[in-house]
């Protein structure tokens, strides 16, 4: 990959005021820069990460084969057409990632390994003031802005989430969560046990597989894998027939975007047929004598993601005996390995965690409005996008079954239109406030669990604000409806409470 041209205007960069603060240079916040840049052509912008560099998950996961569990022509922008492979390598999504920004020139705005640490609101002069720590030289620095928008993703990069069993300190192996891979882990020959059964383990485990002794993945619970070819038939004929690249991206973004949208509510209707077309690949795969109750969940299919495995590589190593299904609890670590409750000794020289992440919805950054402290776990969100009580600021939260980036395009086409809307009337500040008949509303998590049962989402709900029982304090995981929802939403909906910018009201005075 090219050298990083950004890294060095990070590091003379120096704090300063700015119309709009963008925290994170991942997938989401590139995306919020690509429109504010185009949208809002005047806006003053800057960006804060804690990393060396952009790309945020891509940057972070370093393990062996990492991926995407999503085809990239929807998990791509839609502004950008994608010519690779539908499932992509980290290296090749953060190449794109790099040509969006060079296309733009977003790297001049991006300050890296700037960690933010509070963000507190002023009604006074509608302004958030913002300290973040620069982690190069521990440096604490200081901004300003008008408007907050947070792209820095949902979960804690710092730490994967690994539960605590019993004799885990007597294990004499290494313990590695996927999630801060060591550079140096040496698993050539060795004996691994890989706990959990999501889209982690289904990666890592067929590129590690030929190179160790033998790989158990061990699960408490299946998880529902589709598989195919990792290509798209239908953009390789329009490739075949000179199309230009953005019909292309767009003909395969609605052709992906249609079927899923089929599977996904087929799924929740008539599940026992979608189970058995996703049994039927994995038995042609593994043949009809294999276990199939190693990939029969309890839940429905699409009440967690469905992981997917290009051209059926984790079914091949099983088949071929480098890896081993083991569905079981574990009752301890040893010295040799994990013991499961049915009394299985697991032996091995290494253990991988890919148990999940810890929700981190808003950056563990301590926030403030009029002096007083935050607590997301009590707020009210509104369309998903912004919260109750809190002016001017935006969080980016993407969708659980449909491409992430779908929601990440829909969300900050809606923040620009705000941002120019402000603009429009002379507003300094926007806020969403319960109104009188909202007082008395229903109070519910973020996701049903009945909806989307993840173990990361029922683990953190208590951090993600609540939704109401009526518009506008909901949020769906529907991008079906939110695609037709969001860019007709009303800039002046009764609960969005504007108050002239201040040098306005100082002109009215005057007046």
């Amino acid at each position: 990959m090219r050298e990083n041209t950004a890294r060095a205007a990070a590091a003379s960069a120096t704090p300063g005021h700015f119309d709009v603060l963008i925290v994170g240079a991942g997938i989401s916040g590139i995306g919020a820069a690509h429109q504010l840049i185009e949208k809002c052509p005047g806006k003053r912008f800057v960006m804060l990460d804690t990393k060396e560099s952009f790309g945020g998950t891509w940057r972070q996961h370093t393990y062996p084969g990492i991926r995407s569990d999503s085809d990239l022509y929807t998990f791509g922008y839609g502004f950008k057409p994608w010519t690779g492979k539908p499932i992509a390598s980290g290296e090749a999504i953060l190449e794109y990632l790099e040509e969006v920004m060079e296309d733009d020139h977003i790297d001049q705005h991006i300050r890296y390994q700037h960690e933010v640490l509070t963000a507190s609101w002023s009604g006074d002069n509608q302004l958030w003031s913002i300290t973040a720590k620069r982690n190069d030289t521990g440096e604490e620095v200081h901004f300003t802005c008008n408007f907050l928008w947070m792209c820095q993703g949902y979960y804690r990069h710092s730490q994967g989430y690994t539960p605590e069993w019993e004799g885990m300190e007597s294990f004499k192996g290494p313990i590695v969560h996927p999630q801060t891979w060591p550079e140096d882990l040496d698993y050539a020959g060795k004996r691994v046990v890989v706990i959990g059964s999501g889209a982690t383990a289904a990666t890592l485990i067929p590129n590690m597989a030929d190179e160790c002794s033998h790989i158990t993945m061990l699960q408490r619970s299946p998880t529902y894998f589709w598989t195919g070819e990792n290509r798209n038939e239908l953009a390789d004929q329009l490739r075949e027939l000179d199309v230009p690249e953005e019909w292309i991206h767009e003909i395969v973004r609605r052709s992906i975007l249609k079927l899923a949208k089929d599977i996904q509510y087929l799924s929740a209707t008539q599940p026992e047929i979608i189970k058995e077309e996703l049994f039927k690949v994995i038995r042609e795969y593994l043949g009809d004598d294999f276990d199939m109750s190693h990939f029969t969940p309890s839940y429905r299919p699409w009440q967690q993601r469905l992981a997917y495995v290009p051209d059926g590589d984790l079914f091949e190593c099983i088949k071929s005996g480098k890896v081993s299904v083991v569905t079981d609890q574990i009752d301890r670590f040893t010295p040799e390995g994990i013991l499961t409750k049915s009394g299985e000794l697991l032996e091995a020289d290494i253990i991988i965690t890919a148990t999940g992440f810890n929700l981190c919805p808003m950056g563990d950054i301590a926030f403030e409005v009029n002096g007083k402290p935050v607590n997301f776990g009590e707020v009210y969100t509104y369309h998903g996008m912004m919260c109750s009580g809190v002016p001017n600021m935006s969080m980016m939260f993407g969708y659980l079954r449909t491409s992430w980036t779908m929601r990440v395009d829909l969300v900050n086409a809606y923040v620009c239109r705000l941002l120019n809307h402000m603009d429009e009337i002379g507003a300094g500040s926007c806020t969403p406030t319960l109104r009188e008949q909202d007082k008395a509303m229903g109070s519910y998590d973020w996701v049903d669990e009945d909806d989307f049962n993840a173990g990361y989402m029922q683990r953190g709900k208590h951090l993600m604000p609540r939704r109401g029982d009526h518009a506008p304090w909901t949020f769906t995981t529907d991008y079906y409806i939110e695609k037709d929802l969001l860019p007709a939403l009303s800039l002046d909906d009764d609960a969005l409470v504007y108050e002239p910018a201040i040098e306005k009201l100082a002109e009215a005075k005057q007046a």
